[in-house]
This record gives structure tokens, sequence and C-alpha cells, in this order.
């Protein structure tokens, strides 16, 4: 006759499987996120060349455009309307869910480089997108509004929709918006990772009139905001601690440069790339504490004046 487990051999057993599901599980967590990692890095590998080759196409020049095309949504759900419907609703923010699905600009820049791509997931980030949602407000314009973000500052934009007579209408590149006229295209950044916006904000000089020039927002005290947590002593109240839902691998920043190459990069190597607002010639306020499309600063009587090379924002 078969004895059965005793008590005893039954605890033993079971904090066995305790022990050893304590040690795996960190394990297992681990090699997901390194999953997801080299998920987001072939993504962002593939969306730099996709920017790069639409440069290639389009005589050098960055894509900048602007405009309202019926059933163009980076978000497929929307892409339902009858031939012949007028798209204004869905451009102008007056449809709301889906207020800017069909609108052409820069806060929907996939539209831009898509046709390179083929596939619209590659633009949907592993890890940000599915913690900030589908835009930077977290309700759902049709836009993918989180992950990767464009440096506009390289590329410049256009708000010229329906008319050229918006404020601001067209945005120039500091270098004039081609890949050539980056100094090191090898060092300037054009991609990065990002929560809440597809887009890495420019400084805008000057911030009236309809012609306005996009200066890079290269302030250190902008990124700390981003990359660490609020509540310390920090020029934005961050702390020293990693964000890791705005750096969810490793203390890393996957970024793509104007050649086409993507790497990593370390948030202490990044902030050493990016001068403080002293050293951009810039005055202190509390806005770049922010995230936003474009920062400007009342007091400007100049735009910013940097005194050294800074090649990650294409800065000489």
């Amino acid at each position: 006759m078969r004895k059965a487990f005793t008590l005893i051999e039954l605890l033993v057993v079971i904090a066995i499987i305790a022990i050893l599901a304590a040690i795996l599980f960190p394990v297992f967590a681990q090699a997901k996120q390194a999953a997801k990692k080299t998920v987001s890095l072939s993504n962002q590998k593939q969306i730099g060349l996709a920017v790069v080759m639409y440069a290639s196409d389009h005589d050098d020049l960055y894509p900048r455009n602007d405009g309202c095309t019926l059933n163009s949504s980076m978000v497929d759900k929307y892409n339902v309307q009858p031939p012949g419907t007028d798209p204004t609703p869905w451009c102008n923010g007056s449809k709301n869910p889906g207020d800017f699905a069909f609108r052409d600009n820069h806060y929907a820049w996939q539209k831009w480089v898509q046709p390179y791509m083929k596939n619209k997931q590659l633009f949907t980030h592993p890890v940000i997108q599915t913690i900030y949602g589908t835009s930077a407000d977290h309700h759902d314009m049709g836009e993918i509004a989180s992950g990767y973000a464009l440096n506009l500052a390289l590329t410049g934009a256009l708000n010229t929709w329906p008319n050229f007579a918006n404020v601001a209408a067209i945005r120039n590149s500091f270098i004039g918006g081609t890949v050539t006229s980056i100094p090191s295209p090898g060092e300037a950044m054009i991609v990065m990772e990002q929560p809440f916006y597809a887009i890495i904000g420019a400084y805008e000089y000057p911030p009236t009139g309809q012609t306005t020039t996009y200066y890079p927002m290269a302030i250190r005290e902008h990124f700390k905001a981003i990359f660490y947590t609020q509540g310390g002593t920090g020029m934005c109240g961050e702390t020293t601690e990693i964000d890791k839902k705005s750096v969810p691998f490793a203390n890393n920043v996957p970024l793509s440069f104007a050649d086409g190459h993507t790497k990593v990069m370390q948030v202490g190597q990044f902030l050493a790339n990016t001068p403080s607002y002293t050293e951009y010639g810039v005055p202190w306020s509390s806005f770049y504490c922010s995230m936003a499309a474009a920062w400007w600063n009342n007091g400007d009587t100049r735009p910013p004046q940097w005194t050294k090379p800074w090649p990650m924002w294409g800065l000489q």
C-alpha cells in the first residue's frame, strides 16, 4: 500500500516551489522587458530609416506637411467615413472623440513616413503607449500621441490648414529643414522615445507673426522634468530618481539619428549632451517644465544664443 505525503513533506515541497518562484519570476520579468526593448529598438530603427528615405525622395527636405484628408487617421476605427464626407470636423477639433483624426500636420507626422513602412503598428511603443493612452490629454483624438517623438526643430512644421493666415503658419527649421544642412548627421537626433507627445517640441522665435523659426528644445532642465520623478528640489521639482514610466528600459533612452542609425543612450549622457537654459542663452521660464509643441518666453529679445557646439541637437 502506497503511503501519502506527510504534512511536513507537503510543506517542504510548497516551500521549495515558493523559493523557486521568488527566484524565477524576476528573471521572467527581466526577460519580458528585454524583449520589449528589442521590439522598441526595432520599431524606432525602421521609423528613423523611413524619415531618411522620405528626405531622399523629396530633394533632401524633411517632411513638414499640413492638410486634412478623409479617412487618413492612424487609428483605423475612424477610417470608415463614406466617400464625399466633409473631413473638416475631424481636422479642426470639433469631432469628439476623434478631434484631429484626419489632420495631417506634425501631431500626426507618422502619416508622412508611413508609406515607407507599410505598417502602422510599428508606431506603437510596446510600453509607453500602454501607459499614457492615445493622446497627450488622455482622450482619443485619433492620433498616436505617445512613444516615438519626431524632432521638429530639424524638420520644421506647418500650421497652414485651412489657409496660410494662421499665427505661426510657417515654422521653419533653424538649419533649413534638410539632411545636408545638419552639421553632423551621425550625432544629431531626429527621433527619440518620449511620453505624452509624439513630437519633441521646439523653441519658437519669434512667438508672434505668421512665420517663425523652430530652434531645438535643447534645455537640460526640461528633460530632467521628463526623465526623473516629481517631488524633489530640482528646477522643475524633479528628484534624482529615474521615472520608469518615461524611461522604461533601465536608464536608457533609444535615439535615432539623422544618418539613419539607432542606439540607446544613458539618461546621464543625454543630459550631458544637452545645454542648460543658461548655456543655451535663453531666459528661465517654468513653462520649460511642461510638455508642449512649442515654447517661447515673452521676455525674449533674441533667439537662443549658444556658445559651443551641441551636436546631438544640431547646434554648431
